[in-house]
């Protein structure tokens, strides 16, 4: 049996042998690395998942099937891009007559026509009907309601 396992092992063989583990060596470090770096980007306990896939095979095939499915960095942006469009989102408004979709400085509904917000007389910008005074020019409210038809004449 020694000779017929040393017709196989010739030095040939010994050394592509050698050969293939060494690679195998290799790779299980990258993978270990890759792992390590991959949990890490993706905001993940990296230490934790690096240990785990020193289990050979195993720990990164857990990994692969459990980690978090973005990259923390797209996780942001995501985020901020959901800001935006709830910001976007702020400068329209709903008439409250018809639920037509208006700007927030719509003074009449395009849809049906209701009053959304008065006019300031004086410098004729959009007024809350809460406001009692115009924020830009600071003329009071009951000025605007004394002068109803001096917003149309200017």
């Amino acid at each position: 049996m020694k000779e017929l396992l040393a017709q196989f092992l010739t030095p040939e063989v010994q050394g592509a042998l050698a050969f293939m583990v060494f690679l195998l060596v290799v790779l299980y470090v990258l993978v270990v690395v890759w792992t390590a770096r991959d949990a890490y980007l993706r905001g993940a306990r990296w230490q934790v998942w690096a240990i785990v896939s020193l289990v050979p095979l195993v720990g990164v095939i857990a990994y692969v099937l459990l980690r978090p499915p973005l990259y923390e960095i797209d996780r942001r942006e995501q985020e901020l891009e959901i800001a935006l469009k709830r910001r976007e989102l702020a400068n329209f408004g709903e008439c409250a007559n018809c639920g037509y979709p208006v700007h927030a400085d719509y003074i009449l509904c395009p849809h049906c026509h209701a009053r959304l917000k008065n006019l300031c007389p004086q410098c004729h910008h959009a007024l809350d009907p809460e406001w009692s005074v115009c924020p830009y020019c600071g003329t009071p409210e009951h000025a605007a309601q004394a002068h109803p038809h001096a917003a149309r004449t200017q």
